[in-house]
């Protein structure tokens, strides 16, 4: 199980401070808290993204692990071969005793869509890696383009709120479920409940196969909120449900919630903070919200039915 809060204040930092990351940045949180939980000879693989850009800028680096840089297309396709070349000298006796954890930490961009038919590859042939996701829902590096992980009606700069259109017009990809579907373990988790993640972590790394873990990072210059209220905002979106805790096993068939709110907030809470969404909150946007509050509502009461939850399921009107 994970260490208490005390005891990871005692151990030696993955990724050090000095990095040009922004103020309120999730990326660095997350990324203590999946290599705190991933102690034995971690490797990273890195494709572009902000934390890559951010910390590690020539010739100065961030990372007191084994990192590795490669393009935005091809991270799991990488680490496959990491993966796959350890495999090959074990068999020939080299570092027969030694253990490495080959892990992929990338943004929404480079996962959901250009990295999305290497991640596929390295679900279906199962390979042992872990593929890590700090999902802030747009390409924040390059100017916060929508991605296949921006949610509906978000603002940004490709999907303008206007008169005509109300921001990004289609719901998010739901990527858990696809890894799901390849038979990998499979799980979504939010870097306010650094418990949760660590465990996750830890079960995704002694799984005999794929794994991949999408984790909620609420990220303050796209999502337009304060940087200190970065932890809050992740805490908001698993008491509205909009970004719930689940984790799927058993080549897609056992599928268990994580966290169930005593009471379940409305999506308003969540979306009210960001200013991506100040345009759905204008007279005349009401059937925005009641939208986007259907579409959690669905998701949430699919779950509860996967989960075997169908005593807490509320339906909604359509």
């Amino acid at each position: 199980m994970p260490a208490n809060l005390k005891e990871l204040t005692t151990r030696k930092l993955p990724i050090t401070g000095g990095h040009r990351l922004c103020d309120g940045c999730p990326a660095p949180i997350i990324t203590k808290e999946v290599l705190f939980a991933a102690p034995d000879n971690p490797v990273v693989v890195q494709p572009t993204c902000c934390l890559e850009i951010s910390s590690a800028v020539f010739p100065y680096s961030a990372w007191r692990v084994p990192w590795y840089h490669n393009l935005f297309e091809n991270a799991a396709a990488c680490i496959s071969g990491m993966e796959a070349a350890d495999k090959a000298m074990k068999r020939r006796g080299v570092n027969t005793d030694k253990k490495y954890n080959f892990i992929v930490i990338g943004g929404d961009g480079g996962t959901y869509d250009i990295g999305f038919q290497a991640l596929s590859g390295m679900l279906e042939r199962g390979h042992r890696c872990l593929y890590v996701v700090y999902d802030n829902g747009a390409y924040m590096n390059t100017g916060i383009q929508r991605s296949g992980a921006t949610p509906y009606a978000a603002w940004t700069t490709t999907t303008y709120a206007g008169t005509k259109v109300p921001g990004k017009l289609e719901h998010r990809k739901d990527l858990v479920a696809i890894a799901a579907a390849h038979g990998a373990y499979a799980a979504s988790a939010s870097l306010h409940n650094f418990r949760d993640l660590m465990a996750k972590v830890e079960k995704a790394l002694k799984f005999d196969g794929p794994s991949f873990i999408n984790v909620q990072a609420p990220c303050q210059r796209g999502w337009r909120f304060e940087s200190a209220e970065t932890v809050e905002l992740a805490r908001l979106g698993t008491d509205t449900c909009f970004y719930p805790l689940y984790e799927v096993e058993e080549g897609g068939t056992k599928w268990t919630l994580n966290y169930i709110p005593r009471k379940k907030r409305p999506v308003e809470d969540y979306l009210r903070p960001q200013g991506r969404y100040a345009h759905i909150f204008r007279k005349g946007n009401e059937h925005i919200i009641k939208e986007i509050q259907r579409w959690v509502d669905w998701k949430w009461n699919n779950l509860l039915r996967l989960a075997g939850h169908e005593d807490k399921i509320q339906e909604t009107p359509a």
